[in-house]
């Protein structure tokens, strides 16, 4: 599949989540109790739904999307290269509006790439857009596909080679393949913090670019190809 697969009809993509509260005081009553029920049997022994909230972000129903970035490859003189984009903010309807609004500029058969977005950044998008009431673009549409008309790409999923029980993260998957990342401040754990309590989307807008940035190095060496340059890398 990878060695017939035009990376110019691919958009990688990695989206950051945060609880939809600054605090579970501030959850109204009738989730604070549906987040008790949700969360009871992940909670380890002695631990409170206030003290699992932190993590609330990784749930669609409890948390929101804050950035989505993507990445388009480029080709000019037989070199690779990317062009990255982002939309990030304290509107969510917004963002997700601003990145249907590009989906729906490409080919309804455009590939979608990202690490472990089969489990997460694929139904999460879909989930999101449903809840705020949009409509989801065709690129995330899989009910009633069959398998191989599902134009979605998970280098995790590549990486399992039909190993199920392994979970393999997109930093260990950079070293192993000797991609070099920038030395992050922060990492998935510190996002909800650093957008309810420092208020930085900008930072939270770097560290995803990052991650999309990585994935698409990844893909790259899953085709045995050579790793990008930074000056054919492009944020825009």
């Amino acid at each position: 599949m990878l060695e017939n697969l035009d990376l110019q009809q691919v958009m990688v993509l990695d989206i950051e989540t945060v609880p939809q509260y600054s605090s579970f005081e501030e959850v109204p009553d009738v989730f604070k109790q549906l987040w008790e029920l949700k969360t009871r049997s992940a909670r380890k022994e002695g631990e409170t739904p206030d003290e699992y909230y932190p993590r609330a972000g990784i749930m669609a129903e409890f948390g929101k999307i804050v950035c989505i970035s993507v990445g388009i490859f480029t080709k000019h003189n037989e070199q690779v290269g990317l062009r990255v984009k982002s939309f990030a903010g304290d509107n969510e309807c917004h963002l997700l509006s601003e990145f249907i609004s590009l989906l729906d500029k490409q080919p309804p058969n455009f590939t979608l790439c990202a690490h472990n977005g089969k489990e997460f950044d694929f139904p999460y998008l879909c989930r999101r857009t449903l809840i705020n009431e949009l409509c989801i673009p065709s690129q995330l549409r899989i009910s009633g596909k069959k398998p191989w008309e599902i134009n979605h790409l998970d280098t995790m999923d590549l990486w399992k080679f039909g190993d199920y029980k392994n979970y393999t993260s997109l930093n260990l998957l950079a070293a192993v393949f000797n991609i070099p990342t920038p030395k992050d401040d922060i990492n998935g754990s510190d996002v909800h913090w650093v957008y309810w309590k420092e208020k930085d989307v900008e930072r939270i807008k770097t560290y995803c670019q990052k991650d999309v940035i990585t994935t698409a190095q990844l893909l790259l060496k899953f085709k045995s190809l050579p790793l990008m340059a930074d000056e054919n890398i492009v944020i825009v």
